[in-house]
């Protein structure tokens, strides 16, 4: 028995190695997306200076982790069973809930998650505790006893920090934004790097340097092991004194190497990801740790009692602060800084807070939404009412502040680095300034917010771009509820199942664990893998901002793999849809539909990534090849509709159990599907070499397989006129039911017509358009 319970504590901290991994690439958000963002640095140096932060914050833990012992739950009502299979069904939920996460590039909070996780297995065993004490417990003391097990005000406190944090981060990012264009304009440099008002910038970085110092000596040490009491007493006695004296050594200091032409804004972005990486991994470290060092100190308190039954053996133990030892601190700092430098899964995550806050169009990950369109043309309307309110001249100046062509980005840069140092100095103020009130603001979503905001006061949200970013900040924020709710069902039902089941079940929990991790990292990489490609010509194209033929030269490129791809995909996908309807393999064609729709979606954001392209190259050259592209993208975009029209009728028929398409008919259609396979090879072949010079000849013979396609249409519909079912005809059979297939047979003919017109217009788009 004692055996299998160290088992369990061994794979807590096993499960703890996995959390560290996906939860540092998780909120690796909150401190990379600003610095990468701007392109403050080499990508090299940001992730160096943040894995010092994470390393230096994961030593000098502050002491937070007393949450996962008494924080959430009162154990010395609980066993040492209970305990072990609480912490085991929060482990187990956790990896798994930021695991998915993660997989879908999706920014949400280890702390809530941990929380929601640990309050979700407690009620569970409270309540089960608590049932089977009904006999000696009236049912009125019934709501004592639980309160007497939980303590929900940290839950309750998270619940209020949430929206306490989304609105109060995106309203202070959009406000001192606002003020800071206002103030500096997008012409802060010139071109020769020269700030165009050292005094100013000077200031301004001193500002931003001083709240940084005050972030860490507030949020990122206060607690933590070189804080001793003595030293924090003198922290809180002088802080106005160390705040102003700060400010005072750091604008001189600014102002000097602002004058000495060092672009001190890069400095303020590499210090502020430096305090933000430090404060997380301080204070975020308990959230993958905390649990699996609670379990292994419960074991051993468990251990040193021989004979001890784990199921009335009380965890008092627990009651007490936490004492973590060094070396655990030393393994949990590097594989934090570990994960942070490979994780592939980080990027994604941090792509999508960069691209939600790109100055200008960019990848929309995201479609439109009824609920954003809706809020879009509401502020439309409302900011045309008040610009009416603003004498014209007052006007005019903001926008002349607001001018986006008079910016100066970095090669590749999503934004300057005026709204990063924006974003990372606000964001660690507004953090400081929840801990000294004893706010609990989560610093996932501060941050987020505030890139939000400053994005949005920085006109970055244009026409064109407004509905794409209002649906992914839903979809952000919509996520972050969802991980509360999930969390907490989830371990509650884990938890419970373990109460159960006992040990064996607990044991089918990890191997399920592991199972399921493996299965998703792998599933991940070669989602990932397809992609990387086409992402990677697509970065190319954004960031070439003044070279038209370099852009030119990736955007045909990214459209001729774009082509490739779909064609390759509406080959196969019609060769299975027809096999899949003639011999009634329903399953398979419900396949075939959801892979298309799929495909249609992915399309959309193809087309998207493309028409920006075209905004980048050479204006003339742009409006020269516009008609052909547009002719070209229209071309494929039938060629998805004409599956959509064939799919539809077929599921409907097999659906519907009607008699099947006779072999006769497939036998005369079955040679025209191999000449159409055979064209679509071709054509591939055409774009994969890239040599239009049979693009002619396989338009001739697109046109020929449509006039055979159309000529045994017309022959069904004759027939079918006349009243004669022609090869159909056979007394045995449902007449009824031998139409219904007639008709979805003649529908297959017509759009297979389509489709073919649709390649043949596809080929004239390409061969002209010939980026």
């Amino acid at each position: 028995m004692n055996g299998f319970y160290l088992g369990i504590a061994l794979f807590l901290l096993l499960l703890a190695i996995f959390d560290i991994l996906v939860g540092v690439s998780n909120d690796a958000v909150n401190f990379l997306n600003s610095a990468i963002g701007a392109r403050a640095a080499r990508l090299k140096t940001i992730l160096a200076v943040a894995a010092l932060g994470v390393f230096v914050g994961a030593v000098f833990s502050n002491g937070m982790m007393d949450i996962a012992r008494h924080g959430i739950f009162s154990p010395q009502y609980f066993s040492f069973a209970d305990v072990m299979a609480i912490y085991l069904a929060v482990m187990v939920t956790d990896v798994l809930l930021l695991d998915v996460f993660n997989s879908l590039g999706m920014p949400t909070s280890t702390t809530v998650s941990m929380v929601f996780e640990l309050l979700g297995g407690a009620f569970a065993i409270s309540v089960l505790k608590s049932v089977a004490a009904l006999p000696s417990v009236d049912a009125g003391g019934l709501g004592v006893r639980l309160a007497l097990l939980l303590n929900t005000d940290k839950a309750l406190q998270v619940v209020m920090g949430i929206f306490l944090s989304v609105a109060v981060a995106f309203l202070c990012g959009w406000v001192v934004m606002w003020l800071s264009r206002l103030l500096f304009s997008f012409r802060i440099f010139r071109a020769d790097g020269r700030s165009r008002s050292a005094v100013g910038v000077g200031l301004f970085g001193g500002c931003s340097l001083t709240s940084i110092v005050y972030f860490l000596l507030i949020n990122g040490l206060k607690g933590s092991a070189l804080m001793t009491p003595s030293l924090r007493a003198f922290i809180d006695t002088h802080t106005a004194a160390l705040v102003l004296g700060s400010l005072c050594v750091f604008s001189l200091l600014m102002i000097a190497l602002s004058l000495l032409k060092v672009n001190i804004l890069r400095l303020v972005v590499l210090a502020g990801t430096f305090a933000l990486a430090m404060a997380f991994a301080g204070n975020d470290l308990v959230n993958f740790v905390g649990v699996p060092l609670a379990g292994l100190a419960a074991y051993g308190d468990f251990a040193m009692t021989p004979g001890a039954n784990p199921h009335t053996f009380m965890m008092e133990s627990l009651q007490e602060s936490a004492r973590t030892p060094l070396l655990f601190l030393l393994a949990a700092g590097a594989i934090m800084v570990l994960a942070l430098v490979k994780s592939k899964k980080a990027q994604g995550v941090v792509k999508t807070s960069v691209d939600l806050s790109r100055q200008d169009e960019g990848d929309e990950m995201f479609g439109s939404s009824r609920v954003a369109r809706a809020v879009v043309r509401s502020v439309v309307l409302a900011s045309h009412s008040f610009a009416s309110l603003v004498p014209r001249r007052v006007s005019r100046w903001i926008d002349s502040r607001f001018d986006v062509a008079e910016s100066r980005l970095e090669d590749g840069a999503a934004f300057d680095l005026l709204r990063a140092s924006v974003n990372l100095v606000l964001a660690g103020l507004l953090v400081a300034l929840g801990t000294s009130f004893r706010l609990p603001l989560s610093t996932t979503y501060v941050t987020f917010m505030v890139a939000m905001g400053s994005s949005l006061a920085d006109r970055a949200w244009t026409r064109e771009s407004a509905v794409f970013r209002v649906t992914g900040v839903l979809s952000v924020i919509g996520g972050w509820f969802i991980t509360a709710g999930v969390a907490f069902i989830l371990s509650l039902a884990v938890a419970t199942a373990m109460h159960f089941g006992g040990l064996p079940l607990m044991l089918v929990f990890i191997v399920a664990a592991i199972i399921l991790l493996i299965r998703s990292n792998i599933r991940y990489a070669r989602r990932t893998a397809s992609k990387d490609m086409l992402d990677e010509i697509f970065a190319g194209i954004i960031n070439s901002r003044s070279d038209y033929n370099r852009a030119r030269l990736l955007l045909a490129e990214h459209n001729r793999m774009s082509n490739i791809r779909l064609l390759d995909f509406v080959r196969n996908g019609f060769k299975t849809m027809i096999s899949a309807f003639v011999n009634e393999e329903y399953r398979r064609l419900k396949q075939c539909q959801a892979q298309l729709d799929d495909e249609r979606r992915a399309w959309k954001r193809t087309r998207r990534r493309e028409i920006i392209g075209m905004r980048r190259i050479d204006p003339l050259v742009a409006i020269e090849k516009n008609t052909w592209f547009f002719l070209s993208n229209n071309a494929a975009e039938q060629l998805l509709y004409c599956m959509k029209r064939i799919s539809d009728p077929c599921i409907e028929h097999l659906g519907n159990n009607f008699s099947p398409l006779p072999a006769q008919q497939y036998d005369q259609y079955r040679r025209l599907c191999i000449d159409i396979d055979a064209l679509f090879c071709k054509i591939i072949k055409m774009l994969e070499a890239n040599d239009f010079s049979r693009a002619e000849l396989l338009r001739n013979e697109g046109q020929i397989i449509q006039g055979k396609l159309s000529d045994m249409r017309k022959q069904r519909i004759d027939l079918m006129t006349a009243g004669c079912s022609g090869p159909l005809s056979d007394g045995n059979v449902n007449l009824l039911s031998l139409k219904n297939a007639e008709l979805v047979y003649i529908n297959i003919l017509q759009e297979s017509q389509e489709l073919v017109g649709s390649l043949r217009h596809l080929i004239r788009g390409l061969n002209r358009l010939r980026l």
